[in-house]
């Protein structure tokens, strides 16, 4: 086994390295902003709006779910513990300055997310049972077309459904079961049953069951672990500034980096920073595309703006909430660097009990039940993900025993030690990657065309005049 462990992990160092993903990734979503123009930065506040004001187009379009729904169900699916244990952990490891680089890669990301939606949309199609399936896979077979792209959509497919039982189901699942014994000594097993149950109950529905309780749980979540965030940080509003200044000039040096000196440590904080952001917000890995693929609407690029809006919430909003009570609290310099949850337990009780003493010891369990929380609803989205590919690699067929089989699996994943599926998580998310990354490449003179074609319509602003059609 430790054999095993030191292969994988050895795979997993290079795909995720500063030589392979890191760099495509960050150049990728460089690219694409170029090419569109800086788009995430111009339409942000018409995205949110669509998102999270209008919230849908209606039911007299095809889709399974509205726009709300769809992002709802991908913020389920990446806002997890990445966003408070790999969060804290790009800070412990990588120093204040990781934070700067989860930014940019977020910021990117949302040019990334946009094109993945827009394509997601534009190429799906309706599986066996009328719903829509759409993604990597269908833009890589029907867009990018050839051997080529049915070879990149057939590589992405079994990745996908291979990453659903790691990222997506058993580590998830044993996050919560380890939460759950570590804080209030519930047993393993008794956990695993419950999720089971809970799982089966929602997945088996499919994307209607899953759209709602995603848009019924997620905002509450989020809402609620940025309202206990902020109030820490009105509490230490004084160490604001200096937090800030730290994260900019540490960006650059990388002093702050564990065991790290001037050069070397600024590569390691790079890293950290880029691949902590990727793990929590998932730009670039194509899930976005399959999300979008199920929303409601007659125009790709309306829902690739609520798409994107799904990164910027994910990384800009709750990674930096995370971040920044780390380091204004000073827990990026307490005790052990490589336990992420742990890290932000103190911070938070550390801040908590800067506002009242007798608050301080709920800080660990603010923790423990959001990364429950965030774990058990990423598992959700994840079974959505890993469904979709599979109808496109065996048929529609193959959905009711995947999902059956998922849950199932959620129990294993609850009450076994899970080391190597960690790794190999790593390994399958970053080989979903990279035949994403192509197709998205070759496909942006799509992207660009789309996008141009819709803000031609000088009614953009006002969704229900436009009439601009894929």
């Amino acid at each position: 086994m430790e054999q095993l462990q030191g292969i994988l992990d050895e795979v997993s160092s290079v795909v995720w390295g500063p030589f392979v993903l890191i760099p495509l990734l960050l150049l990728t979503g460089l690219f694409l902003t170029i090419r569109l123009g800086g788009l995430q930065f111009r339409v942000l506040f018409h995205a949110l709006y669509l998102a999270l004001v209008k919230r849908k187009e209606g039911d007299d379009v095809e889709g399974d779910i509205s726009h709300y729904q769809a992002l709802s169900t991908a913020l389920a699916a990446t806002v997890g513990v990445g966003n408070i244990a790999g969060a804290a952990l790009a800070i412990g490891l990588g120093g204040p300055g990781a934070l700067f680089w989860m930014w940019v890669t977020g910021l990117l990301g949302m040019a990334t997310k946009y094109s993945e939606a827009l394509l997601g949309v534009k190429y799906r199609r309706k599986d066996a049972k009328g719903e829509q399936s759409g993604g990597p896979m269908f833009y890589l077979r029907h867009g990018v077309g050839g051997g080529f792209g049915k070879v990149l959509g057939l590589l992405f497919a079994l990745f996908g459904a291979v990453a659903a039982f790691g990222i997506g189901n058993m580590t998830q699942a044993n996050t919560v079961a380890a939460q759950l014994d570590s804080v209030w000594s519930v047993p393993t097993w008794a956990s695993g049953a419950v999720m089971v149950v809970v799982v089966g109950v929602v997945v088996l529905g499919g994307i209607k069951s899953i759209g709602r309780f995603a848009s019924g749980v997620v905002p509450l979540m989020i809402v609620a672990y940025v309202a206990v965030s902020v109030a820490v940080l009105i509490a230490y509003v004084g160490e604001i500034p200096a937090a800030l200044a730290l994260v900019f000039t540490d960006a650059f040096t990388g002093q702050a980096a564990a065991g790290g000196l001037l050069g070397s440590g600024l590569l390691y904080m790079i890293q950290m920073g880029v691949a902590r952001g990727i793990f929590s917000n998932e730009s670039g890995l194509g899930t976005g595309g399959i999300a979008a693929a199920s929303a409601k609407t007659d125009q790709p690029v309306r829902q690739a703006m609520v798409s994107m809006t799904q990164t910027f919430i994910d990384t800009i909003i709750v990674v930096s909430m995370t971040c920044l009570v780390i380091i204004v609290t000073g827990a990026w310099q307490q005790g052990d660097r490589e336990d992420g949850s742990l890290m932000t337990s103190w911070a938070m009780s550390e801040g908590l009990s800067q506002i009242s003493p007798a608050l301080g010891p709920l800080g660990g369990y603010v923790v423990a039940i959001s990364v429950m929380f965030f774990a058990f609803t990423t598992l959700v989205g994840w079974c959505y993900y890993g469904e979709r590919c599979m109808d496109y690699l065996v048929g529609r067929v193959a959905v009711v025993p995947f999902r059956l089989l998922f849950t199932a699996v959620v129990f294993v994943g609850a009450t076994t030690e899970l080391s190597p599926v960690w790794a190999f998580s790593d390994i399958a998310n970053g080989l979903m990657a990279l035949p994403n990354l192509v197709g998205l490449l070759l496909l942006s003179p799509v992207v660009v065309a789309e996008t141009k074609k819709y803000f031609a319509d000088p009614n953009w602003r006002n969704p229900d005049m436009v009439d601009v059609r894929s």
